[in-house]
């Protein structure tokens, strides 16, 4: 399968969210309504399926987690950088920052499973799964430090983590899955991805962007084509796998995550400028991500 032909369906999933709401006039009711069954019931029942379904090993999920940790850490460290460096208002970088490290779990899945199969969306999954703390943690911390939020409570509750925590001791203590709860899983998970890409389309727009102009370039570079170039490096340098490589290429190239906006607007930030981030970011997405999967690793 082409690179082309491997991208294009997401993006098409995403394009026909965005008619769906912009020209279609489905509500924005329907829409949230979508997103709440995603985040709390679909997205989680395809992450553990995900995971439970190729075995892993206490020595190769510690790997994947230092990889995971390298990778993020290099994008919250880069996505504070732009401080010193762009001198923006502490609020505005406290909502954009999150553009430059958050990644959007709908595209990296469905491109890992039709990358690498059934092995690929597992990799993708617990990647995903690790991820997601640190990049809750640095997100909500930066907005929470402006506006008083508890960072801990946001973290603790997320279904995400409970439903990849629950998952890895699963696999790793290789704990039955009943054959009716896993088809039940998997049939659950299936919705996630088309649903969760509908969902990203509605949410882009390109108003309400003004004033933010070099901290929006800086974070869309820093997620689209700086990030990608360290994920090659730290797979290089922690030995991983042809695949594990790919995949973790892929989770560096992914566009942030549609709900940052969400985020930034419920703890008192900018959520327009973050909304506007993360349109243009996904939608230029479309072009560095294909670009990322012909010239990431092939041996």
């Amino acid at each position: 399968m082409s690179v082309i032909q491997l991208v294009l369906p997401d993006f098409l999933l995403i394009g026909l969210g965005w008619l769906l709401f912009h020209k279609l006039r489905f509500s924005g009711d329907f829409f949230r309504g979508a997103e709440q069954l995603v985040y709390f019931v679909l997205f989680p029942a395809l992450l553990f399926h995900s995971i439970t379904q190729t075995p892993l090993s206490l020595s190769g999920t510690y790997t994947l987690l230092q990889a995971t940790l390298a990778v993020m850490g290099f994008g919250v460290a880069m996505a504070w950088l732009a401080v010193p460096v762009l001198k923006p208002s502490p609020i505005t970088h406290a909502s954009v920052a999150q553009c430059g490290y958050r990644f959007n779990t709908y595209i990296g899945l469905s491109l890992a499973g039709g990358l690498a199969g059934s092995e690929g969306q597992t990799i993708m999954a617990v990647l995903v799964g690790f991820a997601v703390p640190i990049s809750n943690i640095a997100a909500v911390h930066a907005l929470a430090r402006q506006n008083g939020g508890k960072v801990f409570r946001e973290i603790v509750r997320n279904p995400f983590i409970i439903a990849t925590l629950l998952a890895l001791l699963c696999n790793i203590f290789g704990v039955p899955i009943p054959r009716a709860i896993d088809a039940t899983l998997g049939r659950l998970g299936a919705c996630a991805i088309a649903i969760g890409l509908m969902c990203v389309g509605a949410t882009l727009s390109l108003s309400g962007g003004q004033g933010g102009v070099k901290l929006m370039s800086w974070m869309i570079a820093l997620r689209l084509m700086i990030t990608p170039i360290f994920a090659i490096f730290i797979g290089w340098a922690l030995g991983l796998t042809l695949v594990e490589r790919q995949i973790l290429l892929l989770f560096g190239a992914l566009p942030t995550a549609s709900s940052a906006h969400v985020l930034a607007a419920r703890m008192g930030g900018n959520g327009s400028l973050v909304a506007v981030t993360m349109s243009i970011g996904t939608l230029l997405s479309a072009l560095t991500i294909p670009f990322w999967l012909m010239v990431g690793p092939l041996h």
